[in-house]
């Protein structure tokens, strides 16, 4: 069994995919930092200074304090029930920002990965046959 497990760890589908998974979680990383750190702050400071991570629609008071809550961790801390569609819009950024950039690096690489060779036409080119094929009628007529 100990055998069996080696051979299935030390395929190369499974160490390529080990090697996908931590380079994904990494660019995760980056993409976050680059939504939360870049895109965010801009995107708030061109639509008049919102800050992403503080909208949300208060659907119901806490009741450890009164509204009005300041930020999203206030209205947390009192219990508010709240719709959080501020961090809802940071996620789709943050996917459209993944699935484009994994777009672009699959991209490249199938620009980079050398065309295979085309595989070379079965049988002879249509005009020998029909070549053939009158050289056997004229030998026929004869």
């Amino acid at each position: 069994m100990l055998k069996e497990f080696k051979e299935f760890a030390m395929r190369g589908n499974v160490v390529d995919l080990a090697v996908g998974v931590i380079i994904g979680a990494a660019f995760g990383a980056i993409v976050n930092s680059v939504v939360n750190d870049l895109l965010n702050p801009l995107l708030g400071l061109i639509l008049g200074k919102v800050d992403f991570a503080n909208l949300f629609l208060l659907l119901r008071e806490g009741g450890k304090a009164a509204a009005p809550y300041n930020t999203l961790a206030d209205a947390q801390a009192a219990g508010a029930v709240t719709l959080n569609y501020g961090v809802f819009i940071s996620v789709v950024i943050k996917f459209l920002m993944t699935t484009f950039s994994i777009f672009l690096m699959v991209k490249w690489m199938n620009k980079m990965r050398k065309p295979a060779p085309e595989a070379p036409p079965a049988g002879p080119p249509a005009q020998e046959v029909l070549l053939a094929e009158i050289r056997d009628l004229l030998k026929a007529q004869k």
